[in-house]
């Protein structure tokens, strides 16, 4: 079993930044794969990137691409994303997910473990 927690959202204009933080407790973390996901509201949960249990590969959606960054630190336990040239349509609940496996996955019913969320809103 893993707890997950995020922190980090809030309110920003466009074009400003945020890092997201992704807490992780329970089974050894290391072993891994997490991602971050979002879902605005009356929209579907959508995929925003994913790294490998030990860092060495990420995956980033397209609309993301060349402004979020996915990375961990195994040994905080802990996954980031980096988040910058916010746009509105950034604006959403963004959720951290964990796999029980190494290997890179974007659809969310691969993964076995979220979080609550935190809010991103950005403003225009």
């Amino acid at each position: 079993q893993v707890q997950l927690v995020e922190s980090g959202g809030g309110l920003v204009q466009a074009g400003g930044s945020l890092r997201l933080s992704c807490a992780a407790s329970g089974r050894p973390f290391s072993s891994y794969t997490m991602a971050w996901f979002r879902q605005a509201p009356g929209k579907d949960r959508d995929f925003v990137a994913a790294i490998t249990s030990s860092g060495g590969s990420t995956y980033h959606a397209d609309s993301v691409k060349d402004r979020f960054t996915i990375a961990r630190d195994n040994a905080k336990n802990t996954v980031y994303l980096q988040m910058n040239g916010l746009k509105p349509e950034d604006t959403a609940l963004y959720y951290c997910a964990a796999l029980r496996y190494d290997g890179l996955r974007y659809r969310a019913n691969d993964y076995d473990y979220w979080g609550q969320g935190t809010q991103v809103t950005v403003s225009s």
